[in-house]
């Protein structure tokens, strides 16, 4: 045995294992839930709400599906994600889920993987950037975002969303299981980053641009119900991606 590792043994091998006993029966020690309000959005964003939706969803329409549809095409599930600069809302990144060749490669994991693939002299830190993913992010991307240096991400559908239209539970699921939230709470607002959901966004807009936003994210609904269908039906078939999680 290693000369540390007696000394620990000694000091409180026994001490350890009780600690972790008494963790594992207790109830979670959280801190309080918070949500970021408009003084946090400016102070992050630094533009004007429907400027910044507007985008947004122009990056999600004509960058990210198609990269997803060509990926729901080879097996993979409909998520992905884009990162945008801060400074002018330029596009750096935009990626889509590809776990065909890896199931750890969700969309925003891929889209982090790219994101720190660009030469550090051409890339923007993460505390200047945008973090825009399609889905609510599950667990291992929300830690994934943390990792990665991001203060903020916003969301266009919803856990709910990923389970009851697009046949995929497994954000919830996993958030109840590992992390004890059967709501699939997290705290939106904390040490790390920010986090908004688009819709909720578009909701305090005017009447006239929250109507043109509304129709676009319809219009999105309806691109997103077809690339599931095709996953799904993929999947039925035996056709999907060969990962543990379907």
């Amino acid at each position: 045995m290693m000369k540390g590792a007696g000394v620990i043994a000694a000091a409180g091998g026994l001490t350890l294992g009780t600690i972790k006993v008494a963790r594992a029966a207790s109830r979670p020690g959280c801190r309080d839930w918070t949500q970021p309000d408009d003084a946090d959005f400016v102070a992050t964003i630094g533009k004007d709400k429907f400027t910044f939706l507007d985008r947004a969803l122009s990056v999600i329409e004509n960058e990210v599906v198609p990269k997803t549809l060509e990926g729901v095409h080879g097996g993979s599930k409909l998520f992905g994600a884009a990162v945008l600069k801060k400074a002018d809302l330029s596009t750096v990144v935009a990626s889509t889920n590809t776990e065909a060749g890896n199931p750890l490669l969700h969309g925003e994991i891929q889209t982090i993987n790219d994101f720190y693939e660009i030469p550090k002299d051409q890339r923007p830190s993460p505390k200047d950037s945008i973090f825009i993913s399609t889905h609510e992010p599950c667990p291992l991307c929300l830690s994934g975002i943390s990792w990665a240096g991001f203060d903020n991400f916003f969301y266009l559908f919803t856990y709910e969303d990923s389970r009851d239209a697009y046949g995929i539970p497994h954000d919830l699921v996993m958030l109840e299981e590992v992390f004890r939230c059967p709501d699939g709470s997290y705290n939106e607002n904390n040490t790390y980053w920010k986090s908004w959901g688009l819709r909720d966004l578009i909701a305090t807009t005017g009447p006239k641009e929250r109507a043109k936003l509304d129709q676009r994210v319809e219009a999105l609904k309806v691109i997103y119900a077809e690339m599931s269908d095709i996953y799904q039906k993929a999947k039925a078939e035996g056709k999907g991606a060969d990962v543990p999680l379907k």
